[in-house]
């Protein structure tokens, strides 16, 4: 029996292949843009110059100083140079960080943005904005940010390392992992999840071994569109919650903390989530406990499975879990401070993810 549902779909143009940010012009012009800001991170510095160069008298002006997180000083600085150049809206060139930037500004002046995604984040394709001050990280949801338009260029993340790969890639399954238990979960938003999933699962560890292997870069570009979605469409609940407060307290990566974290808060949920466990297993090839083969898949990738590796010190455990209990959110088992602490020294020393007590 099909369980009660709403869904709202949420208004997005896509435009997905090898090239197509050949294109770009013609989506800018297309939206009557005259002069948008460029936004990307330092890394990101010489592609995002060539996107501006591309837009020719359409590009007002490039700011590669897009960072994790979104901290809120660099929030300021975009939104202060969109406003002295008169810009008409934003094209955010890069991963979360770049897209996360504009978003800021379009929280603020209400600036279109148009995403250019160069790895497998998903946040071009929701509704989500974050801010991070003074070591807390704040989200919300905001329509007003979602990008109008999103270029799926699977050649723009042909030089994505390996290892950035692997743990963009993981990021993206988590959003479908909490999609798929959401309270909110429909039957096309856990349609789009199953489906994101084996998409990552199965073309991660072929861009791993050859980054030049653009079929698989495509099919991976794809999963992270569907998982994406699943993000825009759903409520987070454990694991995205840890991640944040991990991020914002500790200023951990965030690719990263979420593929060392998601294994683990799987683990913790999948007793109390039979139904995702079952779509979870069908993505990965029949694997009979998910959490256990996603802990897996990330050694094989070579994806860190500590969060030690990542720097955080094994005293910082007890205060993430108050943080992340502070605040009551929607998760398929009942959260406790004693469960969540559990959790995090698992994932803090690297264990493989075992069933926890509530």
């Amino acid at each position: 029996m099909i369980a009660p549902f709403t869904y709202q779909a949420l208004p997005m143009r896509v435009v997905f292949g090898p090239g197509v940010v050949a294109r770009l012009p013609d989506e800018v012009a297309a939206l009557g843009l005259t002069r948008v800001l460029v936004l990307c991170s330092p890394e990101q510095e010489d592609t995002g110059r060539a996107v501006a160069a591309a837009l020719g008298d359409r590009a007002a002006g490039v700011l590669a100083e897009a960072r994790m997180h979104v901290p809120v000083e660099v929030a300021t600085r975009a939104r202060e140079l969109a406003r002295e150049l008169g810009a008409d809206g934003c094209v955010a060139v890069g991963g979360g960080s770049a897209v996360g930037l504009g978003k800021a500004i379009a929280l603020e002046h209400g600036l279109p943005v148009v995403a250019v995604p160069t790895t497998y984040a998903g946040s071009e394709m929701t509704p989500v904005w974050g801010l991070t001050e003074a070591g807390e990280k704040r989200t919300g949801r905001d329509v007003r940010v979602l990008p109008v338009s999103v270029v799926y260029d699977p050649e723009l993340t042909l030089g994505l390392p390996p290892g950035m790969s692997a743990t963009s890639g993981l990021n993206a399954v988590a959003h479908a992992v909490e999609g798929l238990y959401a309270p909110d979960a429909t039957p096309i938003v856990s349609l789009m999840a199953e489906e994101g999933a084996r998409a990552l699962v199965a073309a991660l560890p072929r861009v791993v071994a050859d980054g030049a292997d653009l079929d698989a870069r495509a099919e991976a570009q794809y999963g992270a569109w569907l998982c994406g979605a699943v993000l825009a469409a759903t409520t987070m609940s454990l694991h995205h919650k840890l991640c944040h407060t991990l991020g914002g307290t500790l200023d951990l990566p965030h690719a990263p903390t979420h593929a060392v974290v998601l294994p683990h808060a799987l683990a913790f949920n999948q007793p109390a989530a039979p139904g995702a466990v079952a779509a979870l297993s069908r993505a990965l090839g029949g694997a009979p406990d998910p959490a256990r083969a996603l802990w897996e898949l990330a050694g094989r990738l070579g994806a860190p499975r500590s969060l030690r590796e990542l720097g955080m010190a094994e005293g910082d455990v007890d205060r993430i879990a108050d943080l992340a209990v502070a605040n009551p959110y929607a998760n398929p088992r009942p959260v406790t401070r004693d469960g969540v602490a559990a959790l995090l020294r698992a994932a803090w020393a690297g264990e493989p993810p075992e069933p926890l007590p509530v």
